[in-house]
Formats: C-alpha cells, sequence, structure tokens
C-alpha cells in the first residue's frame, strides 16, 4: 500500500492511497471460489457451477465488495500510519487507473486541530456578592402577595395598579387590521401588557367610558404593517377593578404550603429560595465570562464537519421546542453556524484542558449534581441511589460533572474580583 498526503486547507487533507491489483485478484479470487462450493444456479448441481459461470454470475458484485471493503481497511491502516487524527469521515473518489497493475482512490477529510492552550492565568473574571437587604425582601414578599391577590371592582377612576377590563377595535388609515379587536380584555395597568400608548390611554377611566386611544406602533414592532404606524383604538371600558393583596401572617405563609413554623419559616424560606436563585445565576454569570476569556484568548480554526453537525443538532432541538415535524419549516440552518461554531470551539478547547490537567470526574460532584437533579422528587433520596447504581446515567453524567470542574479549575487558576450587588439589582438588571 502506497499513501500520498497533502494540505489543502489548514486542516483539510487529501490522502491518495494505491493498493496493488494483484491484492485484490487474489481476494475476488478466493471470494469466487467460496461461493463456487455453495452456488446454486438452475441447469447445475449444487457445487458443479463452472468458475466461468461463477464468474459471469458473481464477478461484478464480489469485486465490488471487495474493493468496498478494502478502501475501509486501508483507509483505516493509512490514517494510522501517516498518524492523522480525522475530524468526521471522508470523502472518496476512485482513479481511473490506465493499467491493470494497481488500484488507486483519493480520500479528502478534515483532522482535528493540534491545541496549544495560552494565556490561561490572565483569564480574568467579576463574581458578583449578592447581598438580600430588607428592600430586596420586601420586593420579594411583595410580589409572592401578587401572585395570591384577588380583584375587586371599583367606582372610580383607573389608576397604576389597577385592572381595566375592556372592549377595543383598532383601525389603521381608517381601515380595521388584524389582532387590533379584543373583548374584555383584562389590562393590568403599570406591567407592560400593552403598548404604552395604550395603557396611557386607560389610565383615569371609569366603567362605561367610551374613548379613543392613539397608539404609535415602535419601529422594530414584529407585525411589518404595523411597525412605525399610527392607529386608533376604540375602547369601552367594561370595568375597573383594584389589587387586594393578602396580609403577611400566618395566612399568607398556609397559602405557599408552609405547614410549620407560619410566618417566621415562610420568611425564611423566602431568603433560602433567594439565595439560591442569586447562586445559580453567579454560577451562570462566571461561567458566561470563563467561557468568552477562553474563547478569546485561544483563537481556533474548528473542523467545518464538526461545525455543520453541530448546526444541524441545534436546528433539530429548535424543531423539538418549536413543536414543528415537517423538516421544510424548520428555522434556515445558516441561522445555527456562527453559535455552532462557537459551541465547537468551547468543547475543543474544554476538552485540551481536561486533558493537560489530567481531569477526572470527581464522585462526590457527581453525586452533588445527581442530588440537585433529584431534589423535587418526595423519596429523592432512593432516586438518587437508583441513578447512581445505574451505570449509563453516571457515564451521562460525569462528562457535564467533568466540563464544570474544568470551569472551576480555569476560576482557580485565573484572576478574579468580587462586586457586591443587591438582589434585586443583580436578578432583575
Amino acid at each position: 500500500m502506497q499513501v500520498t498526503v497533502e494540505s489543502t486547507g489548514t486542516l483539510e487533507r487529501r490522502m491518495r492511497v494505491e493498493l496493488p491489483a494483484e491484492r485484490i485478484e487474489q481476494e475476488v479470487a478466493s471470494r469466487l471460489k467460496s461461493v463456487g462450493r455453495t452456488a446454486k444456479l438452475k441447469g447445475f448441481r449444487p457445487g458443479k457451477v463452472p468458475a466461468k459461470v461463477v464468474k459471469q454470475r458473481y464477478g461484478k458484485q464480489i469485486r465490488e465488495e471487495v474493493l468496498s471493503e478494502l478502501m475501509q481497511k486501508s483507509y483505516t491502516d493509512a490514517v494510522m500510519q501517516e498518524n492523522l487524527n480525522p475530524a468526521g469521515g471522508p470523502r472518496i473518489e476512485t482513479e481511473d487507473t490506465k493499467d491493470d497493475t494497481h488500484f488507486a482512490y483519493v480520500a479528502t477529510f478534515e483532522i482535528m486541530p493540534q491545541i496549544e492552550l495560552k494565556d490561561l492565568d490572565k483569564i480574568k473574571v467579576e463574581v458578583p456578592d449578592v447581598t438580600i437587604g430588607d428592600t430586596d425582601m420586601d420586593e420579594m414578599i411583595l410580589r409572592l402577595r401578587r401572585q395570591k391577590a384577588t380583584w375587586e371592582e371599583v367606582d372610580r377612576k383607573s389608576a397604576d395598579g389597577d385592572k381595566v377590563t375592556c372592549d377595543f377595535k383598532g383601525t389603521l388609515k381608517g381601515e380595521e387590521f388584524e389582532g387590533g379587536t379584543g373583548t374584555d380584555v383584562p389590562v393590568i395597568l403599570g406591567q407592560g401588557q400593552m403598548l404604552p400608548d395604550f395603557e396611557k390611554g386607560l389610565t383615569g377611566v371609569k366603567a362605561g367610558d367610551e374613548k379613543t386611544i392613539k397608539v404609535k406602533f415602535p419601529k422594530d414592532y414584529p407585525a411589518e404593517d404595523l411597525a412605525g404606524q399610527k392607529v386608533e383604538f376604540a375602547t369601552t371600558v367594561r370595568r375597573v377593578d383594584q389589587e387586594i393583596l393578602p396580609p403577611v401572617d400566618d395566612e399568607l405563609a398556609a397559602m405557599f404550603d408552609v405547614k410549620e413554623g407560619g410566618l417566621e419559616q415562610f420568611m425564611n424560606d423566602v431568603r433560602a429560595n433567594m439565595e439560591r436563585e442569586a447562586e445559580e445565576k453567579i454560577k451562570s454569570d462566571v461561567r458566561e465570562q470563563i467561557m468568552a476569556e477562553l474563547l478569546d484568548k485561544n483563537p481556533l480554526e474548528v473542523p467545518q464537519t464538526l461545525k455543520h453537525q453541530e448546526a444541524h443538532s441545534m436546528q433539530h432541538e429548535a424543531m423539538q421546542r418549536m413543536g414543528i415535524e415537517d423538516h421544510d419549516q424548520a428555522p434556515p440552518i445558516g441561522n445555527f453556524e456562527d453559535m455552532a461554531e462557537q459551541r465547537v470551539r468551547l468543547s475543543l478547547l474544554v476538552s485540551q484542558l481536561i486533558s493537560d490537567q489530567k481531569l477526572t470526574a470527581d464522585d462526590a460532584k457527581v453525586r452533588e449534581h445527581v442530588e440537585k437533579l433529584c431534589a423535587s422528587y418526595d423519596n429523592s433520596e432512593d432516586m438518587v441511589n437508583l441513578y447512581l447504581g445505574n451505570p449509563q446515567i453516571v457515564q451521562q453524567i460525569q462528562p457535564v460533572v467533568l466540563e464544570q470542574q474544568a470551569f472551576d479549575w480555569l476560576l482557580e487558576n485565573g484572576t478574579s474580583r468580587t462586586k457586591k450587588v443587591a438582589f434585586t439589582d443583580y436578578m432583575n438588571p
């Protein structure tokens, strides 16, 4: 076997493999002989079919099978011989030879990039130090009270926070437009359910009022026929309701299934949940910063094969989220290519870090990850043991944990500083 390799790009390789015809003919002859011993053809006794007839009947098929198998095996052998690491399957083209002394083909493929990580000690991260103050607690309790609020009709003009129920009919240049009509539509003023002009027009109205509200749609409004347009809504107010918040007491705690400890336990639970939310967001934000720094300091050309695979995977995930089954209605693959390339780059860099630092999935961290997955189950401890007792599930979880350990390593070996920030400002910037 003769092998020659040439670079046709940074990562693309063109490998020519030449096999002696003698090797092919020997294998074809061997198989024809084997087939001849069992062949059953009309007019001949089993095993007595002349070699010439066997060749006429099966020769082409057997030769194609032999060539296919030899190409697969020789490709693998050639790649190992040349110390190449393909990123995906090859594109193979056979050569037309003018003599019968050899058979040759050309395999074109991409190889995995050689990665040497740089400037890992220069990665800079800002870690939020989130404090939960009395104001943050007050705002969270108010939000929770609003979840359990009731509404009471009032005979007065509407104000911020009230719910105005109305009918409306919109017209653009005197003509009704699609989606511009509503009946008994509740609008809570100040929550941004409707466009600002519309909510402003519903402020200061009473039940029975009829009013024409002029609204200008923003230029970036999704419906192109309405973007930047001025329309009018003929509106009839049906009723105005004010919000009735439950008092902050043991009954409020009971509304949120706090069975023991009353209001004090409820407040402790709320604070603990806020701390967990902040912790998860901090972890996510720090991770995003590390990823951005790692990518910025280690530019890398990725194999197009891997990029296209990832883009198709993202497209498939998007179709599942959107409930799309018909591939003709799928979002264009081009929408995912930039993000797919970044994902592949990051995966290659993290894999190299794991290899360089000889990181292995920590059993304690695997268990911690499983405990978080199972926390919502009533029998969480049983589920944890069930997960950890299943080798296939553990194998799926280990790469996730290992990747997080890689980010933890980068955080520990880079430069980080903390920044104090209030909970509400951090969670709702």
